[in-house]
Order: structure tokens, then C-alpha cells, then sequence
């Protein structure tokens, strides 16, 4: 047996491969939080990372600063330390002031304070909001029987028309029913639109998570379109559905109209489904075309599924 083993025996010291793995240098290294711009900083330390060596703290603030809220959010994923920078109420406080600038900076303040707590980033996720980045939109369906020529049965066709809403801070909206898709409606939505892109424009009103709106179709009987939607979101803070509640067309008289232009919702507040004030102009409640709201980002306005053709996309029901 000892023959047999001599020539291992003879063997020298076995040599083993070590593979490199530069990630695991990164253990036991921590990156601390840098302060906010003006405040008292601590004693300087020396940073790995090659842009914060390169980027003084103080334009990284800045950067940060002009940045708009769902950019932060996806910063905030990049590293640790940008993760504690954006966590600064300054950049939340900006971003709920000017959100809910309609309820004046002095009722925010009472709210952050009595309801979320002093965070102005909790009352950003929780309290809802109307986005105002992009369109919300209502794709709908119907079908049409068509005109049989030289054949036995109709034919059957399936059409498409979409519902745009873009909001504004300020209260105002725009609304477009078309049947272009989003890439093609994105790029007139706002208020330099000509008369030939049938581009309205109407006022809002934010309750909760109620949305009253309005717009009027100007002409020899003045319609007005009244719009009742419940905000929601499919993720905390996300404000990206809005359920159509109920949908009114009526008429309204020419002289309620006079000077009042501009406070659209305080003519027709309180009035009923049923109501209207133009005998030739009745009031309808519209039950088809209810699809609720889908938010799509400016972004996002090429890539969407909504672009999506009929025959590829049958239907589309949001979450």
C-alpha cells in the first residue's frame, strides 16, 4: 500500500485560485449623511464615492432642490447618502406648498402640524393630491354594427375614444375627448391649443379625495359639462387613478354666465343630475364612457400602453 502512495507523497503544496471580488471591499465601509446647506457641519471626512468627491455638498443640495418630488423618490433609491439627503423637510415643504397653493400656505401649516405630524413628507404620501406632471386618462369602448355590403351578415366594428384631463396647481384643467392616442394628444394640452385641437379649458376643485369639475361649451345654447371623480392611488402617494363617478351635461342660462367666467363651479354648486336651466338644453347623465383614470406621466407619453392599437389591446382595465 505504501508503494502505491509514494508518488503522492512527492507531490508539493497544493495551490488554490482565489477569484477577485472588488464588492467585497465595500464591507465596513459607511457613507455618513451630508448636512444641509448652511447648517453646522461636522469635521470634514473623506468620501469614496467619486461624484460626492467631485460634487461640494452644497451643489448637491442645490441640484436636489430643483428636482421635482417623484425624481427625489428615485434618488432616493441610489445610495444611502442621498437617501438621508433628500429625507431634508425643505425639499417636501416646497413641494406641498406649491401643490396645495389653493388652500393658501397658512392652512398647510395648521395641517402638517395637527394631522402628519410636523412631516412634510408624510403629508406628501398620504394626503391626496392631483398630479400635475402628466394626463390622466379614461380609455373607452363601444361596439358599432356596420353596413353589410355584398355580404350575408354585418359586419361589427370596435371603437376607441380616449378622455384627457391635465390639472393645474391652480385650479384650472383642460379637457380633450379624442381618438388619438397619448403621444399624439400630449403635445396640445395646454393653452396655447387652437380652436381646431378641441381643447377646453374648466375649473377644479379638490375635497378629500372628492374632485368637482367643470368646463362650459361656449356657442348658441352654453353647455356645461360637470364632472364628479374620487382620487385614489395604487401605491402610497401615487395618485395615479381617478374613478368616474358621474358624468352631467346641462344647460345653463346666458345671464347666470355674465362676469362669472372665471368661478364656472360656483354657478353650477349645488345644483342636481337632473337640473337644468335652458328648456332647450336638457340634462343628461351620461352612463357609458365610465372608465375610470389612468395617470400617465409627460414622460411616459410615448412609451404607454394606452398607444397601443385596438387589435393588440382589447381592452384595458386599471388596477
Amino acid at each position: 500500500m505504501a508503494s502505491e502512495m509514494d508518488p503522492l507523497y512527492g507531490l508539493g503544496p497544493a495551490r488554490f485560485l482565489v477569484t477577485q471580488r472588488p464588492w467585497l471591499d465595500l464591507y465596513g465601509v459607511y457613507v455618513r449623511p451630508v448636512a444641509p446647506f448652511g447648517s453646522a457641519s461636522s469635521k470634514p471626512y473623506y468620501d469614496q464615492a467619486l461624484i460626492h468627491r467631485c460634487l461640494p455638498d452644497e451643489l448637491l443640495f442645490e441640484v436636489f432642490a430643483r428636482m421635482t418630488p417623484y425624481s427625489l423618490g428615485k434618488g432616493a433609491c441610489v445610495c444611502r447618502k442621498w437617501r438621508y439627503t433628500i429625507r431634508n423637510p425643505v425639499f417636501w415643504r416646497s413641494a406641498c406648498l406649491k401643490a396645495w397653493q389653493a388652500s393658501g400656505p397658512l392652512e398647510n401649516y395648521k395641517l402638517v402640524q395637527s394631522k402628519y405630524e410636523y412631516s412634510w413628507r408624510k403629508m406628501w404620501l398620504l394626503r391626496p393630491r392631483i398630479r400635475t406632471d402628466g394626463l390622466y386618462v379614461s380609455r373607452n369602448t363601444y361596439i358599432r354594427v356596420g353596413v353589410a355590403e355584398w355580404k350575408v351578415t354585418n359586419p361589427v366594428h370596435l371603437v376607441c375614444y380616449y378622455r384627457y384631463m391635465r390639472f393645474f396647481p391652480s385650479g384650472r384643467f383642460l379637457y380633450k375627448n379624442s381618438s388619438h392616442k397619448v403621444k399624439d394628444v400630449a403635445k396640445c394640452m395646454n393653452f396655447r391649443a387652437s380652436k381646431a385641437d378641441c381643447v377646453f379649458s374648466g375649473h377644479s376643485t379638490l375635497s378629500e379625495d372628492k374632485v368637482e369639475a367643470a368646463i362650459l361649451y361656449s356657442g348658441a345654447r352654453p353647455t356645461v359639462l360637470r364632472f364628479r371623480l374620487r382620487l385614489r392611488g395604487t401605491t402610497v402617494g401615487a395618485n395615479n387613478r381617478m374613478d368616474l363617478l358621474s358624468l352631467v351635461t346641462s344647460g345653463v342660462n346666458k345671464n347666470e354666465l355674465d362676469g362669472h367666467h372665471d368661478d364656472l363651479l360656483g354657478v353650477v354648486e349645488g345644483w342636481q343630475d337632473n337640473e337644468t336651466h335652458d328648456p332647450d338644453v336638457p340634462a343628461v347623465s351620461h352612463r357609458r364612457g365610465m372608465t375610470p383614470f389612468v395617470f400617465v406621466p409627460f414622460e411616459e407619453a410615448e412609451t404607454s400602453v394606452l398607444n397601443l392599437s385596438v387589435d393588440k389591446m382589447d381592452y384595458f382595465v386599471p388596477g
